[in-house]
């Protein structure tokens, strides 16, 4: 795993525990404008690591420091996302400029950087998300062709198992999204994380049963 150092001066002091891992697409056309971006002080973004198509992890933010990532997000209550979490940017043109797989060494060196991260910190599978899972009316990232189930296998994450259920979509909440962002674009988070292969924006039986295998999955205070 090629390591290349690459500081960002975009970051500042964090206000919470580390309890969180966030996963992007760089969204942009190519690595270097990405890089570009995430190191310039006028641009005020920044993440932890990038990590480009060959695997090259390049590290920005020391991850004692607060990475400006997230941008306005909620998760399980919490609000300042950036405070809590290590942000992981993946390279992709994302949906904008031509969205397409994540190559297989790329994914390796996520795997990896994922465990290492995992071993520092005492972040819950429950807290492994998406852009688009803490911000889903403004981010479609990393979207549906992001590998979830891959990662759950290796220990990174949550994948459900099918289970009956009649649980409707207000246990999203329970889960941890905002309960007051737009219902649909909620859905589509949803989906874009835990059923890729159909994102129509509807809550139906799949979803309900994938989310009760979510949820049986771990336990914690109600908010």
């Amino acid at each position: 795993m090629k390591r290349v150092e690459r500081p960002s001066p975009n970051h500042d002091a964090r206000g919470a525990p580390i309890d969180m891992l966030v996963l992007h697409y760089t969204g942009m056309t190519n690595a270097r404008a990405a890089l570009s971006r995430l190191t310039d002080p006028a641009a005020k973004v920044s993440a932890h690591y990038t990590i480009d198509e060959d695997g090259t992890i390049y590290a920005h933010v020391p991850e004692a420091q607060r990475a400006w990532h997230a941008g306005v997000s909620h998760w399980a209550g919490a609000t300042d996302i950036n405070a809590r979490s290590i942000g992981i940017e993946i390279v992709n043109p994302g949906h904008e400029f031509g969205y397409r797989p994540f190559p297989e060494d790329q994914v390796a060196a996520l795997i990896t950087l994922c465990h290492s991260i995992l071993l520092r910190h005492p972040i819950p599978s429950w807290r492994v998300l998406g852009h688009s899972d803490v911000a889903p009316a403004r981010k479609d990232d990393p979207g549906e062709y992001f590998p979830w189930r891959r990662l759950a296998k290796a220990g990174i994450g949550l994948w459900p198992e099918r289970a009956v259920s009649q649980l409707d979509a207000s246990a999203l909440a329970r889960f941890g999204y905002d309960p007051a962002a737009p219902l649909d674009k909620v859905i589509i988070a949803f989906q874009r994380h835990f059923r890729p292969n159909l994102l129509n924006g509807l809550w139906d039986q799949e979803c309900a049963e994938l989310l009760h295998g979510l949820l049986d999955k771990f336990s914690r205070p109600a908010l």
